[in-house]
């Protein structure tokens, strides 16, 4: 696959990515500030956020239970990776949306922020200027 996405050529296209979490909504209206997108649909145990080319879908889950990284009892199984001017600053804006600092942080990476959602998922903050495209 190339940068270029008119000569993308993979056996599907990306439609969405769904995240499980006990209050869907919450979890919609804070990606929505977050990316800033629009939450599309609210509806009993569910929630969708779209942000331009990306959706996200928030489904409700019994009994559901944050991951525990870096800690292996609940497996992260999968996280965002945002990239900001500035991951204090973004940090400071993210807090009273319902985001909250990680206790694990890189020590060895001033360039890397780990944040927790409302629901409990990692993710991180990434400063512009040290971002390498994976």
């Amino acid at each position: 696959m190339t940068d270029d996405r008119s000569q993308a050529s993979g056996l599907v296209q990306w439609s969405a990515m769904t995240v499980d979490c006990p209050e869907p909504n919450v979890m919609a209206d804070f990606y929505a500030a977050l990316l800033g997108g629009v939450v599309t649909r609210r509806i009993r145990g569910e929630a969708n956020v779209d942000a331009g080319d990306k959706l996200i879908n928030f489904r409700a889950t019994p009994d559901y239970r944050p991951p525990t990284w870096p800690l292996p009892e609940v497996p992260m199984h999968a996280h965002f990776e945002y990239v900001v001017e500035d991951p204090h600053a973004a940090a400071q804006q993210l807090l009273p949306l319902g985001a909250s600092l990680a206790a694990h942080q890189d020590p060895d990476n001033p360039n890397l922020l780990v944040m927790l959602d409302p629901a409990g998922h990692p993710f991180c903050l990434i400063r512009s200027s040290a971002a390498v495209r994976h």
